[in-house]
């Protein structure tokens, strides 16, 4: 049975925030081994306004072969321990990007730093660890630090998608190597949450009858070298798209009368503890809440996730409202529960008396951690007459759609004006000239 997370208060600051689970694996060494309990990487790292910039939760193996005393090489392969110290972290700046450093044990620091262009990110691993360690390296014959450098993932990950493997990926460098699976990752994330799309590795992949084969390296030649020969390559990262949640019409009633209207998609995209998308079913969705004169709630529950809108008059004087607050919670066996709420929003901007609509997708940031995608939203929560919505005022790209066939409209009556004054200029034109006597 899967131990329960930790629910650990993190602090702000160019540092990690961790939470770390228990696991009990082995330290091995080749002439015996010795039973230790070691974590798994799972680690968030936040700036100064403790916005997340680097995701990393993975489970990995390290396997380092050494010289020993009397002249034989030997391997030891091991896990970082419990005690592991992450003062090196940080989201970077402008000159280089977001950096976890792990340092454990007797001067071993394992770092990897992310680095990206337009499209691509990629994250490039340094390992020092240390021979005068005896428990690890009991006789090696070389002492002191040693340091490697490889890259990781192999492949460039495209921007703004999490990066996941869940089948082992060994990553070489000289004479370490990394064996990582259950990876879940993004470095540079947008306004602090995770992607809702994916970039699998190449070993996630799976290959069927009928899926053609990778394409290869071209041969080149050069007359002062030999050929090079071709190597297959790895086919492109697959991006999986996350579905889009169908539509549901909810309402609130006082007595046989509607008091509440709501049309709309909801998605839950939250990047705190654990990644998750939840897709809201309007045949599973129960909708409750209340009507008032300055505030109304509307609650949306789908199994073991609620979403609470509530939506308030700006001010006693106004004649305008808007969603002022939003409470999330999720509920999960292995995770436990996950909340957020944020009692300061200033969404959906309407005027009494008419309902609020967008027709293209709009993302709500709830927290750093906790959004919302909602789609093809309709709403009114004040002042509904015979169960029908009022007339409604559009977001700023549904604006546009009514904007856009206006303006046509008026350049195709100037243009007929200024075609029908050509044609009278023209046939004065023509009227002109020397009458006969």
């Amino acid at each position: 049975m899967e131990p329960p997370r930790c629910h650990h208060r993190r602090r702000p600051l160019r540092a990690p925030f961790l939470c770390h689970r228990g696991l009990f694996l082995g330290l091995l060494f080749l002439q015996g081994s010795v039973l230790f309990k070691v974590y798994a990487v799972d680690v968030e790292v936040k700036d100064d306004e403790n916005v997340t910039c680097l995701y990393a939760k993975w489970m990995m193996n390290l396997s380092i072969t050494y010289e020993s005393a009397i002249n034989e090489y030997k391997s030891v392969a091991f896990m970082f321990p419990e005690s592991v110290r992450y003062d090196g972290s940080t989201c970077g700046n402008e000159t280089y990007g977001p950096i976890l450093a792990m340092e454990f044990g007797n001067g071993h620091l394992w770092s990897i730093q992310f680095t990206k262009t337009e499209a691509t990110y990629q994250g490039s691993i340094s390992f020092t660890y240390n021979t005068n360690d005896t428990e690890l390296f009991p006789d090696a014959i070389r002492k002191g630090p040693v340091t490697t450098s490889a890259s990781f993932p192999e492949q460039p990950v495209q921007l703004y998608t999490i990066f996941r493997c869940h089948n082992m990926e060994p990553v070489e460098s000289d004479n370490v190597t990394h064996d990582l699976w259950n990876v879940t990752l993004q470095a540079f994330l947008e306004d602090g949450s995770l992607s809702n799309q994916w970039t699998v590795c190449e070993n996630d992949i799976v290959v069927t009858a009928g899926t053609p084969a990778p394409t290869t390296r071209p041969v080149t030649e050069n007359p002062t070298t030999s050929t090079v020969p071709t190597t297959p390559l790895p086919p492109l990262p697959t991006l999986l798209p996350v579905e889009v949640p169908a539509t549901g019409n909810y309402s609130l009633m006082n007595g046989s009368t509607a008091c509440l209207l709501a049309n709309l998609g909801l998605q839950l995209n939250i990047s705190q503890q654990v990644p998750l998308i939840i897709n809201f079913n309007p045949k599973s969705t129960v909708a409750s809440g209340s009507c008032g004169s300055t505030t109304s709630v509307l609650t949306l529950k789908d199994g073991s996730c609620t979403v609470d809108f509530l939506f308030a008059v700006k001010d006693t004087s106004s004649d305008r409202f808007s969603l002022k607050e939003v409470n999330i919670t999720v509920v999960q066996p292995k995770n436990g529960t996950l909340s957020a709420a944020n009692r300061s929003l200033d969404y959906w901007e309407t005027t009494l008396g008419n309902s609020y609509m967008c027709r293209k997708e709009e993302t709500l940031v709830v927290t750093s951690g906790y959004r919302m995608n909602v789609f093809d939203l309709k709403i009114q929560p004040f002042d509904v007459q015979d169960n029908e919505y009022a007339t409604a005022e559009e977001c700023s790209s549904s604006d546009l759609l009514i904007v856009i066939p206006i303006v046509v409209g008026v350049l195709v009556g100037l243009l007929i004006i200024v075609l029908f004054v050509c044609y009278m200029i023209g046939r004065r034109k023509s009227q002109s000239g020397y009458q006969s006597v």
